[in-house]
């Protein structure tokens, strides 16, 4: 067998053509050639990066500038803008206001919620908006990419998938579906507890949910109340992926992190761990909606937390079934190995005797305690605020709300 050749990999000669297929290999084969040499292109990335944007975007018969042209997006295209690229696109300024803020949702360490129409589709959406500063400040680039990467790929009818992201000068914009009933924090917060039945139905729908996302690869890492949506109907919704990583089976993860009372022991350990840990969150949650009260109460730590953790006996009342019961302690159980985790265990369980776990027929029926306990919608507000350009002054906004 002949020695492998040491020549470099010729240059590739002049681009031909001008299709974007044929600027990719052109920029794929440049790549090779001046990695050997220790030359980065991460410009020439970002700019096809950028054309890609575009391209999806332009109108009938509009032609795209040749690679290495400048890109005119109305507005410079700094670094404070690639970084975000591709998951948050460049949207140009519209001709006629498209998105009309109606209210405020939440606030929190991530960002600002907002409610909001598309007066072009005349639907509702929540959209998440969230100051590039902010992101850079905390070093979450990479986290908050990560989020609009796994909402991208999912689609599933108890996942609160994305149905749009971009980003203007300062902002990023993360859009989805507005779910009007609100969290299952604040129903449980009213309610103390839930009925065997509701609970059979939210635990079902759940498992779903979680046996989706762990076959994609993907761990969510902080199932609780407050990231459960309920929709008009009163199904769930599990939604914030801001904690979320791809982690394929076999994999584990080090990092601590999620809300401490939903912490599976092997995460306030600092690791390992997989995607058994959101599993150990799923019965901290049934848990407290049966019970009207977590089985362990918050620690001002994660170690605090642990050694608390680890110390409860996890006992269910006397009043709950045989199955719920069983079906908290084997979710419940320390050893991550020993947890259960799969779905054809959920179905052969004895609390899911008699359910199905097929997601049409789970949302067939309203969720009465869920549809009777949701209140009117807030009226919206007499001055609403428009997108001009998808960068508006949020500051300004929630001042004079």
């Amino acid at each position: 067998m002949g020695a492998a050749s040491s020549e470099p990999e010729p240059p590739p000669g002049p681009l031909k053509g001008g299709g974007f297929a044929d600027e990719v290999s052109w920029v794929r084969s440049w790549k090779r050639v001046l990695a050997g040499i220790g030359v980065t292109v991460s410009g020439l990335e970002r700019n096809l990066a950028m054309r890609r944007c575009l391209q999806q975007r332009r109108g009938p018969g509009e032609k795209l500038p040749r690679l290495g042209e400048k890109v005119v997006t109305g507005w410079p295209v700094p670094q404070f803008v690639s970084l975000f690229l591709p998951e948050f696109p460049i949207r140009p300024p519209l001709g006629q206001p498209q998105l009309k803020i109606l209210g405020f949702v939440a606030k929190g360490s991530f960002g600002t919620v907002l409610k909001v129409l598309d007066c072009r589709r005349e639907k509702v959406f929540a959209v998440k908006v969230v100051p590039k500063v902010e992101v850079l400040r905390r070093d979450t680039l990479k986290q908050c990419k990560e989020e609009v990467s796994i909402q991208r790929q999912v689609s599933h009818p108890f996942v609160h998938c994305l149905g749009d992201s971009w980003q203007g000068q300062r902002h990023l914009f993360i859009m989805c579906t507005y779910c009007s009933t609100g969290d299952l924090h604040t129903l449980w917060a009213s309610l103390g507890r839930f009925a065997e039945a509701t609970i059979r139905l939210f635990a079902a729908e759940l498992v779903l949910a979680l046996g989706y996302l762990h076959d994609l690869g993907i761990m969510h890492r902080d199932v609780k109340m407050e990231n459960i949506l309920l929709d008009e109907r009163g199904h769930l919704k599990l939604t914030d992926f801001g904690l979320s990583r791809h982690l394929r089976r076999g994999e584990r993860a080090y990092t601590i992190c999620g809300t401490l009372q939903y912490m599976a022991p092997e995460v306030l350990s600092g690791g390992p761990y997989s995607h058994s840990a959101d599993w150990w969150s799923l019965g901290i949650l049934l848990f407290t909606l049966a019970t009207g009260k977590f089985p362990v109460p918050p620690e001002r730590d994660h170690l605090a937390m642990l050694a608390s953790v680890n110390h409860c006996s996890y006992e269910s009342p006397g009043s709950l079934s045989r199955g719920l019961s069983l079906l908290l302690s084997e979710l419940l159980c320390r050893n991550p190995l020993r947890r259960l985790r799969y779905l054809h265990h959920f179905k052969s369980h004895l609390f899911f005797r008699g359910v199905t776990f097929d997601a049409e027929l789970l949302q067939k029926h309203p969720v009465d305690v869920v549809v009777a306990a949701r209140q009117a919608e807030a009226a919206a507000l007499e001055s609403s605020v428009t997108f001009t350009d998808f960068d508006c002054d949020l500051l300004a906004w929630l001042r004079q709300s």
